[in-house]
């Protein structure tokens, strides 16, 4: 990295002035404060975008909060974070704002009660939220979602906010909480804002199949040789096991194995059969952050079981499927046969359909992301996450490949924000 920058000196310097790395909170008020005034500086309209941390809203981690220690969980300052958006919006008085989170938001609570609606009536009224000037700038609401009410800027209901990405183009159902506001003082009589446009779902192959083929590594000691001697082991088991789903396999015999790992750099000719103008980039001359990683044998065998399965039935399988020989030895697993809790320990991606949401779990493991091809019996590359989430092929993820991860499932898809983007603009343009 320290190489780019130092051959690219006035593109680093530009990259330096746009990004800035803060923390939001009394200690940098001040410095946070000046920095915004100098970047609206003379900007007659701009958007505020952002959005607090979802640890203390998401399903996952409220169960994994309060099942620790309740009382902590209520305490925890990140449920009122959002109150430093607040004083951003209270100071300097945006044309009109995005606020992103996960939909688990709608159904948080803190001391008892719903934090969706209160964080609602705070953002219309920022100022008064914070103690400081009931006269400040009010916000109207807006609804974008074309599945909301057809007053979009009448009274509206919590799931009026969600925008399921699978519905504008995405290659992934990722459903999140996008709310929208514009300052009630710049608004004109009859202003309306355009709702995003449906579209028809992509399947995950239009994004994934120009992708080069890789195998998986082998652990503890990898080598082709052993990586097939797997498949091998785990072709004899199922055909043993589940003989219906050994059948499945026969669909990708056709294949042979592929025997490169890939790497940060892939040579090829990106064509994916979707929106090729937005995702490849002819200069690259091939894919970045393309490379798998390493799997123990027996999670090959499940994944090989998996993908098959999946081609066979259409569908994921749960752990009730699963021959016995191919349960993980892990002490849920008698739970989850019996009561269905984390039946689903174990996802395949499937071939007709957009993804499941792409997390930044990816960066722990693979298990829910597995590759719907069996001939490749991997879970999926830094590369094929982010072409899910629609980030164009030149976007290259610096860092460990676990942070790769963590910022490609971290993210807003892009595609999904230049349509906000593009409607926002739209209506900022008719505010003169």
């Amino acid at each position: 990295m320290n190489e780019l920058l130092a051959a690219c000196p006035e593109e680093a310097a530009l990259a330096d002035q746009e990004a800035w790395l803060a923390e939001l909170g009394p200690p940098n008020h001040n410095e946070v404060a000046a920095r915004v005034r100098e970047v609206i500086a003379g900007q007659p309209r701009w958007v505020l975008i952002g959005g607090p941390p979802c640890q203390a809203y998401s399903l996952v981690g409220r169960s994994r909060m309060r099942g620790v220690d309740p009382a902590r969980f209520e305490a925890d300052h990140r449920h009122l974070l959002y109150r430093e958006y607040l004083k951003l919006l209270a100071e300097h008085a945006p044309t009109a704002f995005v606020m992103e989170n996960v939909k688990g938001l709608l159904s948080a609570t803190h001391a008892s009660k719903p934090i969706f609606r209160r964080i609602l009536d705070d953002l219309v009224s920022p100022g008064l939220a914070l103690g400081m000037d009931h006269t400040m700038h009010q916000y109207q609401l807006v609804a974008i979602s074309p599945d909301g009410p057809d007053d979009q800027m009448g009274a509206m209901r919590p799931q009026d906010f969600i925008l399921r990405s699978e519905d504008f183009g995405v290659p992934q159902a990722r459903h999140r909480v996008i709310i929208v506001g514009f300052r009630r003082d710049l608004l004109h009589e009859g202003f309306t804002v355009a709702r995003l446009q449906k579209r028809s779902p992509v399947p995950i192959e239009d994004v994934l199949s120009d992708a080069p083929r890789l195998r998986s590594g082998v652990s503890p000691v990898d080598s082709f040789e052993a990586w097939s001697a797997a498949l091998s082991e785990g072709e004899k088991l199922i055909a043993i096991e589940a003989g219906d789903v050994a059948a499945a396999l026969r669909f990708t015999e056709k294949l042979a194995r592929p025997p490169g790992r890939g790497g940060q750099f892939v040579a090829g000719s990106p064509a994916p059969q979707y929106r090729t103008d937005w995702y490849a980039d002819p200069l690259i001359g091939g894919f970045l952050n393309h490379e798998s990683r390493s799997h123990m044998t027996t999670d090959l065998h499940r994944y090989l079981f998996l993908s098959a399965h999946a081609l066979l039935t259409g569908r994921s399988p749960t752990l009730k499927d699963f021959p016995e020989k191919l349960l993980p030895d892990h002490a849920n697993v008698d739970r989850a046969l019996k009561r269905g809790l984390f039946n689903d320990r174990f996802r395949v991606q499937r071939y007709g359909r957009p993804s499941s949401t792409i997390t930044s779990h990816m960066s722990k493991d693979g298990h829910h992301f597995i590759h719907p091809d069996p001939s490749q019996c991997r879970s999926l590359t830094v590369r094929e996450a982010a072409r899910l989430q629609t980030f164009p092929d030149n976007y290259f993820f610096e860092g460990p490949r676990t942070s790769q991860y963590v910022q490609v499932g971290n993210a807003v898809p892009p595609l999904l924000s230049l349509q906000i983007a593009e409607t926002l603009g739209r209506a900022l343009d008719t505010l003169g």
